[in-house]
């Protein structure tokens, strides 16, 4: 399966309205609000966290109670069409297979687990062995649908991401680093090397390497720069490309998601228009 197919948002009207929901944290609990409001054709039936806690706390916001099943497996066992996975690179690796296995179509935030040709071949093996779907919502970033027209005239592609040290946190790469997130006291690029190796050590920050690595020229020709800026109040990505082409360049600055400012206020944005487009939208703007 060309990965121009995995990643588009359903070219005709599908209908799916009964979802299920694999990680209830800040994106997961947004995504199902939007359900709850309203804002999507379809109704949040079944809901899995790793974490009880996490999982009723989403449950006590929502008007329409889905049943919150006791582990992943019972989630893609249940009766939804489609699963949304906002949880980690980890429950993509761990569930994918299993709920196309099951006959569910199925979203993923994390895509960096993608990135793992392994797990991206067995994905691609899943949809087509059980004729299911998988969709990739364009998440923090702009121009997929123009750096997918030219993937093949592509002989650069740059990724500058500058966040506030305090959105960085946390992540693997400060385990061997000697860079300390709470001593940068001016704009610093902590990280330069290939979309392969940021996803990994970022996991949590830099999903939009994997998306571009994607609908581009792969994780190990995609450069990625990540820039810790104190003063930075906006997730910021720039996006170079250059090729047979010609060249072109995007910035996004995004006002980082309220309760989670690792991610952007963009990427979830995007998982509801992707969602809302494939429960039942006829008109579709764009590649």
């Amino acid at each position: 399966m060309p990965i121009t197919d995995l990643t588009r948002c359903g070219a005709k009207k599908i209908c799916l309205k009964r979802i299920g929901l694999l990680g209830c944290g800040a994106i997961g609990t947004e995504i199902a609000l939007a359900i709850d409001s309203g804002k999507v054709d379809a109704k949040l039936t079944h809901v899995f966290d790793f974490s009880k806690d996490v999982s009723a706390l989403l449950v006590s916001k929502l008007t329409n109670k889905p049943i919150v099943t006791e582990n992943a497996g019972l989630l893609a066992a249940s009766p939804v069409d489609l699963i949304i996975e906002a949880a980690s690179q980890d429950a993509v690796r761990d569930n994918a297979l299993s709920i196309l296995q099951n006959r569910k179509d199925l979203m993923i935030m994390s895509v960096g687990a993608l990135l793992d040709e392994s797990i991206f071949d067995i994905i691609v093996e899943g949809c087509k062995d059980f004729n299911k779907r998988v969709f990739l919502p364009s998440g923090a970033i702009a121009g997929l649908d123009a750096i997918r027209a030219v993937q093949d005239e592509l002989d650069s592609l740059v990724l500058v991401t500058t966040k506030n040290p305090k959105a960085l946190k946390g992540a693997k790469f400060f385990e061997t680093s000697q860079i300390d997130p709470d001593k940068i006291v001016a704009p610093t690029v902590i990280y330069e090397g290939t979309a392969q190796e940021a996803v990994k050590l970022f996991p949590s920050n830099i999903n939009v390497a994997a998306l571009l690595s994607l609908a581009g020229i792969g994780s190990t020709k995609t450069t990625v720069k990540i820039v810790a800026d104190p003063k930075a109040d906006k997730n910021i990505h720039e996006i170079e490309a250059k090729g047979k082409f010609g060249r072109f360049t995007i910035k996004v600055e995004n006002v980082p998601s309220p309760s989670n400012p690792k991610t952007s206020r963009l990427a979830t944005l995007s998982a509801v228009e992707c969602l809302r487009k494939i429960c039942g939208s006829r008109v579709q703007i764009g590649t």
